[in-house]
């Protein structure tokens, strides 16, 4: 569906046709003036009546349409095309979704194509229109916009994740935690997901930013090098946070890993000392036990109290030496 359609004149919305044709036909003639159409999800049938009027390209709108796309920049000979994957982060939940956005920038002319509920473009379009010294760039201002836009909110998710990771390292690492009743291993992987689909949206947009702050394609002139650049160096602030923070899921899980075999040798440690222990009234008990004639000491009045003493007498002398050595 079309969520808005405007036409800017000197940065400044204004009343145009209501027609497409006639809308891109007045601002071309206009100069400097240019079509602004916002669409979310269309149908075959509706997105037909939009790039037929621009001459969009098969390959481009085919891309706008199926959506899971990869962030990319394409040029074609009429358009310029751009896919964004807009991301958010629920915090309850602990997830990551990434949604779609395609921007075609053309002569005269901007089309965006949302799909999913992330990121509305209204905030954006009012802030431009709040600002007609940067809207009166023309299309290359829009695209700026939605792209500043986009890795402003990339820098917030980080932020998150990497305020989420921070209380997740605490609670792994505390004196009483990282059981494997709690699943933290699970916990750990599952986190490291997240910041794999947070990847997947940011990391292939760094070569897109570098092009656009360089201006090496059309409809983007070298007076926008410098906004987008900073875009640019955003995203790479953004993609470093991202590298940080999978090098420090793969270090938690490693160091979890090794609490794990640490605790296990010291259970086994542990159960080898009270065997040993038990093993020594075990070991008396079944000589005593043994139906032989001639026994030592059976006549001895005191000799049952006697061997209950050296069994005793036996287990505190190995249950001290396991003590001094950690085993217990």
């Amino acid at each position: 569906m079309i969520v808005d359609c405007a036409i800017y004149k000197g940065g400044h919305r204004t009343e145009g046709p209501a027609d497409f044709s006639d809308a891109l036909e007045q601002a071309r003639q206009d100069g400097d003036s240019f079509l602004w159409i916002g669409l979310h999800e269309p149908t075959q049938e509706e997105f037909d009546l939009v790039s037929g009027e621009f001459g969009l390209h098969p390959l481009a709108v085919e891309d706008a349409l199926t959506a899971h796309q990869r962030p990319k920049l394409e040029v074609y000979q009429d358009s310029l095309f751009l896919a964004l994957k807009p991301v958010t982060y629920d915090d309850d939940a602990d997830v990551v979704s990434a949604d779609e956005l395609m921007v075609f920038v053309g002569d005269s002319f901007v089309v965006t194509v949302r799909h999913g509920e992330g990121q509305r473009l209204k905030e954006v379009r009012e802030r431009l229109e709040d600002s007609p010294d940067v809207l009166a760039h023309g299309p290359c201002a829009v695209l700026y916009a939605v792209c500043d836009a986009t890795v402003d909110h990339y820098v917030d998710v980080a932020s998150e994740l990497h305020t989420d990771l921070e209380l997740l390292e605490e609670e792994i690492f505390a004196p009483d935690g990282g059981t494997e009743t709690r699943n933290t291993a699970g916990r750990i992987y599952g986190f490291k997901r997240q910041v794999m689909e947070f990847r997947r949206a940011t990391s292939p947009l760094a070569d897109p930013m570098t092009r656009l702050a360089l201006a090496q394609v059309p409809y983007v002139d070298r007076e926008s090098q410098p906004f987008f650049r900073d875009v640019s160096d955003h995203l790479t602030r953004v993609n470093e946070q991202v590298d940080g923070l999978d090098r420090l899921l793969s270090d938690m899980l490693g160091a979890h890993l090794t609490q794990v075999g640490i605790r296990q040798n010291d259970d086994m440690r542990k159960i080898s000392a009270w065997a040993a222990i038990a093993a020594v009234p075990t070991l008396i008990a079944g000589v005593y036990g043994m139906n032989f004639t001639h026994m030592p000491e059976l006549q001895w009045h005191y000799g049952y109290y006697g061997v209950l003493g050296v069994m005793l007498a036996a287990c505190w002398v190995l249950y001290v030496f396991f003590k001094k050595r950690g085993w217990l």
